[in-house]
């Protein structure tokens, strides 16, 4: 089980297809993995609102979603492997 507490960055993205094959890799080799998905046109405590006063003028949506892939620490090495071959 990967907790906040046991886990290890493995993979930064914007893009759904990118982290859709990365995950697939891992998926195929046994390795458990989490995905965080944080939409950064969302308002957020800090910033509400901020998207109705601006609306998505300007706005590239190739980067409204981040991915972050995360596995157990002691998968590290073993899932930078896999996702690098």
């Amino acid at each position: 089980m990967i907790t906040i507490f046991n886990r290890k960055e493995l993979y930064v993205t914007y893009s759904m297809s990118e982290q859709a094959k990365i995950r697939d890799k891992l998926s195929r080799s046994k390795t458990d993995y989490y995905v965080k998905t944080i939409n950064r046109m969302s308002p957020s405590p800090f910033t509400s609102g901020i998207r109705s006063r601006t609306c998505s003028f300007g706005q590239n949506m190739d980067f409204n979603y981040k991915y972050i892939l995360y596995v157990h620490k002691k998968n590290y090495e073993k899932a930078k492997y896999i996702i690098n071959k």
